[in-house]
């Protein structure tokens, strides 16, 4: 079965929600894999329009869930998302 999401290397970040994030600069899509209440990974969604110059602030932040939550998520229209997978592989 094909998708349409990009394949994007992810990197681990230091966040109590957030598990790993990514970003693929051809198609401005950055990629964020949530944390469960237990600190495992589980699902992963991709966000539109982010740019290269979007990603370095977040991966920068001080608090990446904090910029995140601030920054990112209240913006749907700026930064429409589709839910990747419910839990990566095992």
């Amino acid at each position: 079965m094909e998708t349409t999401a990009p394949a994007i290397g992810m990197q681990p970040v230091d966040s109590s929600k957030i598990h790993s994030i990514g970003h693929d600069a051809e198609t401005n899509t950055l990629a964020v894999r949530f944390k469960n209440y237990k600190g495992e990974a589980t699902s992963l969604y991709h966000y539109s329009n982010f740019t290269a110059e979007d990603f370095v602030a977040l991966r920068d932040a001080e608090s990446i869930g904090s910029h995140f939550h601030k920054q990112i998520k209240p913006y749907d229209k700026k930064y429409p998302y589709v839910k990747v997978e419910a839990a990566p592989a095992v």
